[in-house]
């Protein structure tokens, strides 16, 4: 399932959210925007399908997480749990990308995981098996993502489930990225953990836009998919 058609993102009028919902409508996908608060996700809707032309559809989380083919999950570690399970029973079958990074503010350079030893793990044991889960975009700029600028760097995507994780790799190619097979969900750990370092790394060298991750030495995308 690699054309993919729609995508909803719950939480889609946050930084990350409103940036991927942009990259999705420039990339001719119908997207649908999230929010408990319906009228910021029909306003952020309003202007992105102004911006772009594309369908773009605000609705409540619940609605949204029915409404498109995939879904992907864009809130704050601390409503992480209380919003997939709002949703849980509407993405049963579907594939659902959760970007969540478990910072803790204020220290969010440091790395702190959570009890279940990281995010995915979270949202697995909320989710259940019927969900087919993807972790990933964890570092990817919001900023550039929403403005359309090149990013200088990769996207680590992991899954048990090798077809779900194709899919989501091949969305990150259409919207102008460069999407990784990183292995089982068991290895986003390292993604997340390392997202508190680049926290770090673009305070400490003041990088606004975002410091991201490169893989260097993958030349046949075809190669590195099999």
């Amino acid at each position: 399932m690699t054309d993919i058609k729609s995508i909803a993102i719950v939480g889609g009028t946050g930084a990350l959210g409103g940036g991927l919902a942009m990259a999705c409508a420039r990339a001719g996908l119908t997207v649908f925007i999230g929010s408990r608060d319906v009228a910021r996700a029909e306003a952020a809707a309003a202007e992105i399908a102004e911006s772009t032309g594309a369908k773009v559809v605000g609705l409540d989380n619940v609605a949204c997480a029915e409404a498109g083919e995939i879904v992907a999950i864009t809130v704050p570690s601390a409503s992480h749990v209380s919003t997939l399970e709002t949703i849980a029973d509407k993405v049963a079958g579907k594939i659902v990308l959760d970007t969540t990074v478990p910072l803790v503010p204020p220290k969010v350079a440091r790395v702190q995981m959570p009890p279940e030893g990281c995010a995915a793990n979270r949202a697995a044991a909320t989710l259940g098996p019927q969900v087919r889960l993807v972790t990933g975009f964890h570092s990817v700029s919001a900023q550039k993502l929403r403005k359309g600028e090149k990013i200088d760097g990769d996207v680590l995507l992991f899954s048990d489930d090798v077809a779900a994780r194709e899919t989501i790799v091949a969305l990150a190619d259409r919207i102008g990225l460069r999407g990784i097979h990183a292995g089982p969900l068991a290895n986003s750990v390292a993604a997340e953990a390392l997202t508190s370092v680049l926290i770090g790394i673009n305070k400490r060298y003041n990088i606004p836009e975002g410091a991201g991750i490169v893989v260097t030495g993958i030349r046949d995308k075809a190669a590195e998919r099999a």
